[in-house]
């Protein structure tokens, strides 16, 4: 893809350089740094390229340096003064915004809907011959304009449907439509792409078909959700109206759509290692939860798991054509990796998320169980250990620096006895000799998504190639079964959610009623964690206040000398030499936690309402 990208530049550049050697009439030069809408709407690459840049709106995913999970019982970001703070104390308002990334704040999702808009007015009308191109970029543009206009959805409710670009002269003013219009209007535009799509190449990085209905399905899902029938919303959230969704219909028909729209993603594509019928051991459900989170890209990963992906964002990345450079340039590792590999520690777990991840046996987690409390990371769901670096897990080899300190490559987020009256700081902590400034506030790091191959070095640009998952097919199973269970069909719905445990170890569920729905939200929890799911989960559910509104929890983990032992010099992990305590504890000192109703919608900016006289901002604000 990016080997067509740059000839078709180059081929462009010499075809501009043409007209200067030949005509001397230099007042008649056209810009060069500018392609006439005429002469990109009749060359097919030139239209590809076109459509490339409203790709790039996407942006890095959910690969940024701070993450949606930092928002979230999932994770905390470290680093404090990035403007997290208005949000997570509910304090934030139209003229203090706290953080948005580019992926959905509203701006820049107008801009790339603009983007979307030219492409779908002049695609139809395009000169090139080329008619399968024709259709596939139209089907891409469309699905991109559902996608931008979903995330607004998401995040601020029924936002004003553009569907033309703008001329110099037209009112901009517009009013907001209403949840239902936005969905109908965003379901329609999918309709129309996986009409133009079917057929087409399935590209990494490009949409297709099923991507088109996958994300059909998930907004469906959203569509039927508690938070936006207004009957039931309003008896725990003020204010709500047909902008925020349905003030009447029927919900159950919503779940049916949403059912029938998961099902029909289902039956497109097969997913990785959902056929099972009993579950597989831990060692190899950790191996099969790591492959999917590294979803092809990694060496030592299972490549197959790359089938679980139905829209990605490669490690080779679009061409943008407006700024002239790709998006590359992806830093997980180094932005989220421990300070003892010289990374930054940017969104670390939490103590809430780790504690959710059920034993082995399919029971609780619980600090009152005696044996839990002595030893919290030894049997447990293996997508823990495939997602949570914890004291004393396995790693990377150390950098050549480190060795010295911690030849056996094992995270030291704790404080251990030194055999001589001292303590002994990890050296993943913030007490650490290296970059102490980087170390997690809550003594875990993110594992998931984070390449485990020894030759990947974190801190090295462009090392790792681990697409994030836009859309994945088990979203699509854990979307039916949540249908399932609203519609009353336990039974489907335990057999699908089953499928997902033995993929990774876990055994089967039988619950009915709210215990499944409550095992169910909690297996979705777990299973697509750091994936941007639970900021949205858990208001759609109307749980926010007791989920997202917690206060952080972290954990201190301290090392005492058995009586008798010889300490390990170096220090390491060793439970027949150390006697190990682990303490939950309140975290406080980089930012605190609250939850007030308003913030089930995000705030319109200020100057967003000033420009637009029309527009209704969202209630509480």
């Amino acid at each position: 893809m990016m080997k067509r990208i740059t000839i078709t530049i180059w081929v462009f550049a010499v075809g501009m350089m043409l007209p200067m050697a030949c005509n001397t009439d230099f007042l008649n030069t056209e810009p060069l740094d500018r392609i006439s809408s005429d002469l990109t709407w009749s060359d097919g690459a030139l239209s590809e390229a076109f459509v490339y840049n409203v790709y790039s709106s996407l942006g890095y995913g959910g690969f940024e340096e701070q993450m949606l999970a930092a928002y979230t019982d999932e994770a905390m970001f470290t680093h404090a003064g990035r403007n997290i703070d208005p949000f997570t104390q509910g304090a934030e308002s139209p003229a203090n915004l706290a953080w948005m990334s580019p992926t959905y704040e509203w701006n820049s999702m107008y801009l790339a809907i603009r983007k979307a808009n030219v492409a779908i007015e002049n695609l139809p009308n395009s000169t090139f011959d080329d008619d399968d191109l024709r259709d596939r970029l139209l089907g891409e543009a469309y699905f991109l304009r559902a996608y931008y206009y979903h995330q607004l959805l998401r995040f601020y409710g029924g936002v004003p449907i553009v569907d033309k670009p703008y001329g110099l002269d037209e009112d901009y003013t517009i009013a907001r439509n209403t949840f239902g219009e936005c969905v109908d209007f965003i379901v329609g535009d999918l309709n129309q792409a996986v009409t133009l799509l079917d057929g087409k190449p399935e590209t990494p990085g490009r949409t297709s078909k099923i991507a088109s209905m996958a994300l059909k399905a998930r907004v469906l899902l959203y569509a039927a959700s508690d938070l936006h029938d207004i009957p039931t919303a309003s008896a725990s959230v003020s204010g709500l109206t047909d902008l925020h969704g349905y003030t009447s219909g029927d919900q159950t028909a919503r779940w049916t759509a949403a059912r029938a729209a998961a099902k029909a993603v289902m039956d497109a594509g097969s997913g990785y290692k959902l056929d099972l019928t009993a579950p597989v051991s831990a060692d190899q459900g950790k191996a099969n939860y790591v492959a999917l989170s590294y979803g092809g890209g990694s060496a030592v990963a299972d490549a197959g798991a790359a089938v679980e992906l139905l829209f990605q964002r490669t490690q080779t990345p679009l061409y943008t054509v407006e700024n002239n450079w790709p998006l590359g340039g992806i830093h997980f590792g180094i932005n989220n990796g421990p300070n003892g590999y010289h990374n930054w520690a940017g969104n670390t777990p939490i103590q809430q998320l780790v504690d959710d991840y059920e034993m082995m046996d399919g029971s609780k987690f619980d600090w009152n169980n005696a044996a839990h409390a002595s030893a919290p990371y030894d049997d447990r769901d293996p997508r823990l250990y495939a997602t949570v670096l914890y004291d004393g897990a396995g790693w990377k080899p150390r950098p050549s620096d480190v060795a010295g300190i911690d030849p056996v490559d094992q995270i030291q987020t704790g404080y251990y006895d030194d055999g001589d009256g001292g303590i002994i700081n990890g050296v993943d902590t913030r007490e650490s000799p290296i970059e102490n400034w980087n170390g997690s506030r809550t003594h875990y790091y993110v594992r998931k998504f984070i390449d485990s191959d020894p030759a990947v070095v974190d801190n090295q640009s462009g090392a790792q190639v681990v697409p994030w998952p836009f859309i994945r097919y088990t979203e699509m199973v854990l979307n039916y079964i949540e249908a399932s269970i609203e519609l009353g069909d336990e039974a489907e719905a335990r057999n699908w959610l089953n499928k997902i445990r033995f993929r990774v170890g876990m055994p089967a569920v039988t619950d009915t009623g709210d215990a499944l729905r409550d095992r169910y939200r909690n297996e979705r929890r777990v299973e697509l964690a750091y994936e941007e799911h639970r900021y949205h989960d858990a208001r759609r559910w109307l749980i926010a206040p007791t989920t997202l509104g917690r206060g952080i929890k972290d954990i201190q983990v301290e090392a005492t000398l058995k009586p008798g032992a010889t300490p390990h010099v170096p220090y390491r992990y060793d439970p027949a030499v150390y006697d190990y305590t682990y303490t939950p504890q309140d975290n406080t000192e980089n930012e605190t936690r609250a939850w007030v109703d308003k913030m089930y919608f995000r705030p319109i900016s200020r100057g967003e309402i000033n420009r637009n006289d029309k527009l209704v901002q969202n209630p509480g604000y």
